[in-house]
């Protein structure tokens, strides 16, 4: 039978949110885990035979402090879940380009001058 563990997670920012699936997901049992809540603060697993007490000493030992919610049956009907992780990327988020403008040439006029001295 499939149960739904709900905990509250301290993190502080994107590391801890890693750690913490990665301690989620690498529990035994475990089939998915996401974060749910308005904050995005609750870690939701959804497995079988899931250790909700040795889940959560595992999170409070590792990230902080951790509360469990709810242990219960996981429903057929799933909520709508938001998960927003930010786009790992390399690039600046301003990027510089060469400014596009037409080049103007102006003809030069050479004159063949004898009246000076070669050497200046």
């Amino acid at each position: 039978m499939k149960q739904k563990v709900v905990i509250k997670v301290a993190m502080n920012g994107n590391k801890s949110r890693s750690k913490v699936l990665k301690i989620a997901v690498g529990a035994p049992g475990v089939q998915s885990a996401g974060f749910t809540g308005k904050e995005l603060d609750q870690l939701e697993v959804v497995g079988e035979g899931i250790d909700a007490a040795v889940l959560t000493s595992l999170l409070r030992k590792t990230v902080g402090p951790a509360d469990l919610i709810s242990v219960g049956s996981a429903e057929k009907k799933e909520e709508k879940k938001i998960e927003v992780f930010p786009a790992a990327s390399n690039s600046y988020p301003y990027q510089f380009s060469a400014p596009s403008y037409p080049i103007q040439y102006y003809p030069v006029e050479y004159t063949n001058h004898t009246d000076q001295c070669s050497i200046m």
